[in-house]
C-alpha cells in the first residue's frame, strides 16, 4: 500500500494517460456520513473543494462521471449540479458501468482513474489505469490502489486527486 500523496514515476505514468475520472460518492465526495431528519430524509454533506476540481478536470475537456450503489436523488442534484453528465445511481456492479462508458467513448480502462473507499470500489480499482483511495479507505481498497490520497473523502481528497492528474498532464490547475 502506497504511503499517503505519494506520487512517484509510476502514479505519474498512469495519472498522464488518464482521460475519465470516475467517482464514488459515499466516503469519496462525502465524509460517508449520512444525516437524516425527523421525517427521515437523508442527506449528504459536499465539499465546494471537490467540485471546484471536477470543474477544472472538465474545464480542459476531459471527461468525470459518479458512480453510486445509492439510489440517490440528492447525488443525481449534485452531480446536475457539478456539470457531470455521467451521474449514475443505483450502479451494482460498477465495472460493468465504466467498461461501457469507455466503450462509448472510444477510451480503455487504462484511460480511467476510478476514486474509491470501500469494498464494492475494489472490483473497479484492479481494473483501471489509476486506481485512488481516500485517506481514511478502509484496507482492502487501499491495498489496490495505485495512490492514496493526503485528504479523506469529503475533505478534499477529490480535488487532490483532479490536481494530481492534471499536473502530471502538464494541464493548468487554475481558471
Amino acid at each position: 500500500m502506497p504511503e499517503p500523496g505519494w506520487v512517484d514515476a509510476d502514479v505519474r505514468q498512469r495519472a498522464a494517460r488518464v482521460k475519465l475520472l470516475a467517482l464514488d460518492v459515499d466516503g469519496v465526495l462525502t465524509d460517508g456520513g449520512m444525516y437524516y431528519s425527523a421525517e427521515g430524509e437523508a442527506l449528504k454533506k459536499f465539499n465546494t473543494r471537490d467540485a471546484q476540481g471536477v470543474a477544472l478536470w472538465q474545464g480542459h475537456g476531459l471527461l468525470a462521471a459518479i458512480i453510486t450503489r445509492e439510489q440517490s436523488p440528492i447525488v443525481l442534484r449534485r452531480g446536475a449540479k457539478m456539470g457531470v453528465a455521467e451521474t449514475h445511481v443505483g450502479v451494482q456492479d460498477k465495472l460493468a458501468c465504466v467498461r461501457e462508458l469507455v466503450a462509448r467513448y472510444g477510451l480503455t480502462l487504462d484511460e480511467v482513474c476510478y476514486v474509491g473507499d470501500d469494498v464494492h470500489d475494489v472490483a473497479l480499482m484492479r481494473e483501471v489505469g489509476l486506481a485512488v483511495a481516500v485517506a481514511d479507505a478502509t484496507p482492502l481498497p487501499k491495498r489496490y490502489a495505485h495512490y492514496v490520497t493526503r485528504l479523506a473523502g469529503g475533505q478534499g481528497a477529490v480535488r487532490e486527486v483532479c490536481e494530481l492528474l492534471l499536473d502530471a498532464q502538464g494541464r493548468s490547475n487554475d481558471v
